[in-house]
């Protein structure tokens, strides 16, 4: 039995479905990161696995209790919201303390588990501050100690590094993801960011108009998307359909794509831009892809550099390292190659139009 499980979960909110017929377990001790577009559900599911929304059908359980009918409080579940919600007339302590006092839990044994709680988010000694003295990071590391100090099985975090800068952010991903591992809690996470999901989790899955996509650790699901949505979702995906015509067979310029003939009749491929190398040869490896391409322009940031490419009114990106682009032209014929293993072999989606090239860093804001 998983630490939390939904079974065949259905949500309405009048005509809208919410979300339809979604089964997923979350196992003892994992960090689950949830991810998609804006209204795709991930909040109305942590909802529902919190006790604020009731199922319309399916279950849910907590190890073996089913709790659709059990309260919020006594669901044995800690949740952080995006903007912490701390009292702002209550000092930190007060505040990391609101449930054990709520709980009618003595006033020694309080200040006890308080403490331990400030002390694994490293704020032991601000326990007098009010919020407003206290920078974003720190009061994100509160609102994170009154969600655990109550011991709860279960931890819901909605997107809870949202409001911090993109430094900060990357700073506490490291926290967040020290202090899960060191208590040990299952921990269910909605987030938009998808680099923050690759990094932080140890499984992520995908949710698409209420419906459940893929799931799996986060390096399976980037290096192997089962469909073009979940490619263009997680990071870019240069689509490549039409690139060679149908068969793939060698070009009068040379280029080629390998085609098992396993591939699923319908199926189209891709290759993600940092996979893809620009040379001014054909690569040497006869196994590579290969296409002749026509460099257009360069988009510089820092350690990469953006190169994007046209082949038969396509544009396609590739990422090269900055101290790379220097043996190339800024403009003009070059050949765009990858490894066969980095090819992937998509299902067509109903999201986008293939050619397009789609970046992961904009979608599922909100």
């Amino acid at each position: 039995m998983a630490a939390v499980d939904l079974e065949e979960v259905s949500v309405r909110f009048g005509p809208h479905l919410a979300l339809e017929r979604v089964t997923l377990g979350f196992a003892e001790g994992e960090l689950f990161a949830l991810l998609g577009p804006s209204g795709s559900g991930k909040t109305t599911l942590l909802r529902t696995i919190a006790g604020f929304v009731l199922p319309e059908t399916g279950a849910v359980r907590i190890g073996a209790r089913r709790v659709e009918r059990v309260p919020v409080e006594k669901r044995e579940i800690g949740m952080m919201f995006q903007g912490y919600a701390l009292f702002p007339n209550l000092s930190v302590a007060d505040n990391v303390g609101f449930g054990l006092r709520v709980r009618k839990v003595g006033a020694a044994e309080e200040r006890r588990r308080v403490g331990e709680a400030l002390e694994l988010v490293r704020l032991g000694p601000l326990g007098k501050r009010r919020p407003r003295e206290l920078s974003g990071g720190q009061r994100q590391r509160v609102a994170l100690a009154r969600a655990i100090v109550t011991e709860p099985r279960v931890l819901l975090l909605d997107e809870p590094l949202s409001a911090l800068d993109k430094a900060l952010r990357a700073q506490m991903q490291i926290e967040l993801r020290r202090i899960q591992r060191e208590i040990g809690i299952t921990t269910i996470m909605v987030t938009h960011d998808q680099e923050e999901a690759l990094t932080l989790a140890d499984r992520i899955g995908l949710l698409e108009s209420g419906r459940l996509g893929q799931v799996g650790a986060p390096r399976e699901v980037y290096r192997r998307p089962r469909d073009l949505s979940t490619a263009r979702f997680l990071g870019e995906a240069n689509v490549l359909e039409g690139a060679l015509g149908d068969d793939g067979r060698e070009a009068d310029d040379g280029s080629r794509i390998e085609r098992s003939g396993t591939h699923a009749p319908g199926t189209i491929l891709a290759v993600r831009p940092e996979h893809v190398r620009l040379t001014l040869e054909p690569p040497r490896d006869a196994r590579d892809a290969r296409l002749r391409v026509t460099l257009t322009e360069r988009i510089f940031s820092g350690p990469s550099v953006t190169c994007l490419v046209e082949r038969h009114g396509q544009t396609l990106r590739a990422r090269v390292r900055e101290r790379e682009i220097d043996t190339l032209p800024e403009r003009g014929p070059v050949w765009m190659s990858w490894a066969p293993e980095d090819t992937m072999v998509l299902a067509r989606s109903a999201v986008g139009e293939p050619g397009e090239v789609s970046s992961g860093s904009d979608a599922g804001r909100g």
